[in-house]
C-alpha cells in the first residue's frame, strides 16, 4: 500500500481602484441658467444619475468579485474541485445525538493511547511512559515496531464509549481502559475517564524498573487555547484537580487525577503549535533535568499560557490511577465532586465491568460463536473486532495531489492541495499504516456494519464525501501532521488518474441486500435507505470514473492505469492501484492490457448500482444501463474469450508479455571518479500480446464473483486449482502467487522483497472462502467438493491466525506460506480481522 500527493501555492488575483475613478459627476452642465425649468430638469437628472450611480456601483462590485473569485475558481484544477452534490455527512441521521455520541473517542490510533474529539482542531489527550532499552531510558508514545513491545492492542472496544487495552513492555504490564458518559450537566460530547493500571514482574537485570514506573499523561489544545494548571498537583490526595480550561465546543472543563496509591506527580507546560512531536518536547525537558539536577522528573514549571500540559505520574508498582475529564456546566457546584467520583474509584470499576459484560453480550449476538469454536478462538475473535474498532481514527487536513500530466510521485514541486477535509475511518495498522486506505476500508466495513450500522454508514459517508467533481477518490488519505509524520515523502502524492478497488461496495451491497430481505430494524432500514438515496449520485459518478478512465480497448475490458512502462529497475512493473502491488502482470505495460480482477470489480459495482436503483424503483435510463452492464460483465462466454486459458484451467490477465526477463547487475560510471553497480532489468526476448501465465488470487476473481455456473467443468478446474498443494494450497491458507510461477517469491528490485508473490493474505482468502461457501450451497455436481475444500481452508485459516495471535500477541499483515508465521506489519488489525467473519461464517451477499 502506498500513496501520493503534492503541494503548490495558489495566488489570488487582486484588484484596486482609485476612488475618483468610480465617483459619478453630479455637477450640472455648463451654460445652464438657474431658472425654474433648469432646476426642475436638474432634479430629474439628479435622480436618474443617482440611480445610475447605484447601478454602476454594484456593477463595479460585481466586476471586482468576478475578477477575484471566478478567476481563482477557473484557475483551480478540476481535480481539487469537490463533487457538486449535498454531502452525505450533512444528512440529519449524522447530526444531533448521533454526532454528539461520537464526539470523543480513542481517535488517535498512531499512539498507544490517544483521545481526541471529532473536530478539526481538538483538545487531545494521550499517554507516554519510560522504558529501558539497551541500558538506556526511552520514551514510549507513538506506536512503532522498533519499540519491540511484546503485546499491545484493544482486547475489547465498542467503537463508542468503552475500550480495554493491554500493553506488555518488557517486565511492565500496562492496562488502559477508556470510558465515556453523558450526564445532565456534561458539556457537548460528555465526560470521559481513563484508568491506568501498572504491574511489573521482576526478572534478572530489571529490579530497578520493576520497582517503579513513570507515566506521562498529557492534554494539548490544537487551537492554541491556554490550559490552566490545577491546584496542589504534588498533594494529589488533597486536591485532585490537574488542569482546567475552556473551549467554544464543550465549554468549561477540568481534568482530575484520583488514586488510592502513593503517587508523585510533576508537570511541565509548553506553548507550541506543533503537537505531533510532543514526545520530543518531553524527552528534551527530562534530559535537561537529568543533566542539571540528576533527577528523572518534570520541573514543575510552565511556559506562559501553555497549550500543552504534561503530568508525570511516578509510583512503585503495582499501582492504579484514574484520570477524569469533566466538562460543561456546574463545575463550581457541589455536584462536581460527585461527578468526579462517578468517573473514578469503585464507581469507575463497576462501570467498566458492566461495559465489559455489554461488549461480550453484543459480540455473541453479532457473531454467534458460542458452542462453535474453542475459547482461544473466541478470545482472538474479540481482539479482532476490538482492535479494528479501537483503531478507528479521526483526521483532518489536505491531501497532496499530482497535477494532471505529471505522474512522477517523487516530484513534489508539481502538485496541489486538495480541499481541507475530515475523515473518520478505521486504519489497517496502528504502527505502520495509521491512516485511511480506500480499498482496505471496504473490507473493514464488512466487520463494522455487523457491529454498528450507524458507525459504518458514518465512515462510508466520510469516504464518499472526499469525491471530486470527476468522481475520483484519493486512494490513500494522509491528513494532518500526525499522519504525515508516518509517511515517507515519496509516498505522499496522490495521482488523479489512478484508482483503487471500489471495495466499499462490498459493504454497501450487503446493506442493500439486507434491506431487501427485511434483515434490519425499521430505524436501521430508514438510515440505510436515506443514506443510499443521497449517495446514489456519488456512487454513479464513482462508477463512471472507473468505467471511463480504466476501460480497455475491447468492450467490457478494463485495466489498472498507473503502471510504469519506462522502469528499468523493476522485474515486473508494480500495479499499486490494484491493491495487489507486485503481483505479476504483463511484463510490458500497455493500453492493450486486460485485467481480470478489475473486470470483476466492475461487475460488483454495476450489480450494486443496479440493486440500489431497484430498491428505489429507479427504472430510468441509468438503472437499465447498470442492468445491461451486469449482463455484459457476467456473460460467461465473453469472459472466457477474453481471459480463460484451457491449458492452465483458469483465468489470466492479457497483455504484452514475455517470461524472459531478469534482473542483472550493471556497472555505471559516476562522473570521472568511480564506478557503481546497480540492479537493472534485462529483457531477453521481445514481448508478445497474449494471456499472462501467472496464477494467483487474480485468476480466481471470476470464481470470487460467482460468474462460473455451478455445473460448469471450469468450476471443477477452479476447485482443483485451489486445492492443489503444488500451486496455491498450504495448510495455513492459500498462497498469493502459485508456487509454479516464474516470479514466485522473487524480489522485484534489489530491495523490494516479494509482497504479493507467495505470502498468505487474509482478504483474498476470505473472498475465495466466501465463494467456496456459496458453491457448497448451490445444487451442482461439485457441491460436495466445494464443501470439503471450504471446511479444510476455513479450519486452516482460523487455526493459524489464532495460534499466531496467542503465541506472539498480534495479528499480522500476512502469513508465511511455508511455516504459517506472521510477517509484514505487526498489529495489522485491518483485513486480517476478517478471521472473525470466517469464524462466524459471515460472507458478502
Amino acid at each position: 500500500m502506498a500513496g501520493a500527493g503534492r503541494r503548490s501555492a495558489r495566488s489570488r488575483a487582486s484588484s484596486s481602484r482609485d476612488d475618483d475613478d468610480t465617483k459619478p459627476n453630479l455637477r450640472p452642465p455648463r451654460g445652464r441658467g438657474r431658472n425654474h425649468t433648469s432646476i426642475g430638469i436638474f432634479n430629474v437628472d439628479l435622480r436618474v444619475l443617482l440611480g445610475l450611480s447605484v447601478i454602476a456601483f454594484f456593477a463595479i462590485l460585481f466586476l471586482i468579485y468576478n475578477l477575484i473569485n471566478p478567476i481563482e475558481q477557473a484557475q483551480t484544477p478540476r481535480v481539487v474541485t469537490p463533487f457538486p452534490a449535498p454531502k452525505l455527512m450533512d444528512l440529519p441521521q449524522f447530526q444531533g445525538e448521533h454526532k454528539e455520541s461520537l464526539y470523543w473517542g480513542t481517535y488517535r490510533p498512531n499512539v498507544y493511547l490517544g483521545i481526541r474529539a471529532r473536530a478539526p482542531r481538538s483538545l487531545i489527550a494521550g499517554l507516554m511512559w519510560i522504558s529501558i532499552k539497551d541500558g538506556r531510558y526511552v520514551m514510549r508514545h507513538v506506536c512503532q515496531d522498533s519499540d519491540e513491545l511484546s503485546k499491545y492492542g484493544w482486547e475489547q472496544h465498542d467503537g463508542r464509549n468503552f475500550g480495554h487495552q493491554v500493553i506488555v513492555d518488557q517486565d511492565m504490564n500496562l492496562a488502559t481502559s477508556f470510558l465515556k458518559s453523558k450526564g445532565e450537566d456534561s458539556g457537548y460530547g460528555g465526560d470521559w475517564a481513563v484508568r491506568l493500571y501498572v504491574q511489573n514482574h521482576k526478572s534478572k537485570g530489571y529490579e530497578e524498573l520493576s520497582s517503579s514506573a513513570h507515566l506521562f499523561f498529557y492534554l494539548a489544545d490544537e487551537d492554541g487555547n491556554a490550559l490552566n494548571i490545577g491546584g496542589d498537583t504534588l498533594g494529589i490526595h488533597e486536591n485532585s484537580l490537574l488542569a482546567s480550561g475552556s473551549r467554544m465546543d464543550i465549554g468549561s472543563w477540568q481534568l482530575h487525577l484520583k488514586s488510592l496509591d502513593d503517587l508523585e506527580v510533576h508537570y511541565a507546560g509548553f506553548k507550541t503549535p506543533h503537537v505531533h512531536n510532543l514526545s520530543d518536547l518531553v524527552q528534551e525537558n527530562l534530559g535537561l533535568q537529568v543533566r542539571k539536577f540528576g533527577r528523572l522528573q518534570l520541573p514543575d514549571t510552565s511556559d506562559d499560557s501553555p497549550n500543552i500540559l504534561v503530568f508525570q505520574i511516578s509510583a512503585r508498582t503495582p499501582f492504579r490511577t484514574d484520570v477524569a475529564f469533566i466538562s460543561g456546566t456546574g463545575l463550581e457546584s457541589p455536584r462536581l465532586e460527585e461527578r468526579v467520583g462517578s468517573h473514578t474509584g469503585s464507581s469507575l470499576t463497576s462501570q467498566l465491568k458492566e461495559k465489559q459484560r455489554e461488549f461480550d453480550a453484543k459480540f455473541e449476538k453479532s457473531f454467534n460463536l458460542v458452542d462453535k469454536l474453542d475459547s482461544e478462538s473466541i478470545v482472538a475473535g474479540k481482539a479482532a473486532i476490538g482492535n479494528l474498532l479501537g483503531g478507528i481514527g479521526y483526521f483532518f487536513g489536505q491531501s497532496k495531489i499530482a497535477i494532471s500530466g505529471n505522474m512522477n510521485p517523487g516530484n513534489h514541486d508539481d502538485s496541489i492541495l486538495y480541499w481541507p477535509a475530515e475523515l473518520y475511518t478505521a486504519v489497517p495498522s496502528r504502527p505502520f499504516f495509521p491512516r485511511g486506505f480506500l480499498w482496505d476500508e471496504g473490507f473493514h466495513q464488512l466487520l463494522v456494519w455487523r457491529w454498528d450500522i450507524h458507525i459504518s454508514l458514518d465512515i462510508i459517508g466520510h469516504w464518499l464525501d472526499l469525491m471530486n467533481i470527476d468522481g475520483w477518490i484519493p486512494r490513500e488519505q494522509i491528513l494532518g501532521a500526525e499522519a504525515l509524520s508516518k509517511v515517507p515523502s515519496d509516498y505522499v502524492v496522490q495521482i488523479p488518474t489512478n484508482g483503487n478497488p471500489p471495495a466499499l461496495l462490498l459493504a454497501l451491497n450487503d446493506l442493500v441486500h439486507g434491506v431487501k430481505i427485511n434483515k434490519f430494524t425499521a430505524a436501521e432500514t430508514d438510515a440505510i435507505s436515506s443514506f443510499l438515496e443521497r449517495a446514489f449520485v456519488r456512487l454513479e459518478a464513482w462508477f463512471q470514473w472507473f468505467n471511463t478512465t480504466q476501460s480497455g480497448k475491447e468492450v467490457g475490458s478494463y485495466y489498472w492505469h498507473g503502471r510504469d512502462h519506462t522502469t528499468t529497475r523493476e522485474l515486473n512493473p508494480k500495479t499499486l492501484t490494484s491493491g495487489l502491488d507486485d503481483y505479476p502482470r504483463a511484463s510490458h505495460p500497455s493500453e492493450d492490457e486486460r485485467h481480470v480482477d478489475l473486470r470483476c470489480w466492475m461487475l460488483l459495482a454495476a450489480d450494486c448500482m443496479h440493486s440500489i436503483a431497484e430498491l428505489f424503483e429507479k427504472e430510468n435510463k441509468s438503472g437499465k444501463e447498470y442492468g445491461n452492464k451486469v449482463k455484459l460483465l457476467s456473460d460467461f462466454e465473453i469472459l472466457n474469450q477474453m481471459h480463460y486459458d484451457d491449458a492452465y484451467g483458469t483465468y489470466l490477465d492479457f497483455g504484452n508479455h514475455t517470461e524472459k526477463v531478469r534482473l542483472v547487475w550493471k556497472e555505471t560510471t559516476v562522473g570521472h571518479n568511480y564506478a557503481t553497480r546497480e540492479l537493472v532489468r534485462e529483457v531477453l526476448e521481445s514481448p508478445k500480446l497474449g494471456l499472462v501465465p501467472h496464477i494467483g488470487p487474480v485468476s480466481l476473481f471470476p470464481f470470487i464473483a460467482r460468474i462460473i455456473p455451478a455445473d460448469s467443468r471450469i468450476l471443477e478446474k477452479q476447485l482443483d486449482l485451489i486445492s492443489n498443494r503444488s500451486i496455491l494450497w498450504t495448510k495455513f491458507g492459500l498462497r498469493s502467487l502459485a508456487k509454479t510461477s516464474s516470479l514466485y517469491m522473487k524480489y522485484n528490485t534489489e530491495h523490494d522483497a516479494p509482497y504479493w508473490r507467495g505470502p498468505i493474505w487474509m482478504n483474498m482468502n476470505y473472498m475465495i472462502l466466501s465463494s467456496l461457501h456459496h458453491y457448497s450451497g448451490v445444487d451442482g455436481p461439485y457441491r460436495e467438493k466445494a464443501r470439503t475444500i471450504y471446511e479444510d481452508l476455513r479450519g486452516n485459516l482460523i487455526r493459524n491466525v489464532v495460534q499466531n495471535y496467542h503465541k506472539n500477541g498480534f495479528f499480522r499483515e500476512q502469513y508465511d506460506q511455508r511455516n504459517g508465521k506472521g510477517k509484514g506489519a505487526r498489529v495489522f488489525n485491518g483485513w486480517t480481522s476478517l478471521v472473525l467473519l470466517i469464524m462466524a461464517e459471515a460472507y458478502p451477499s
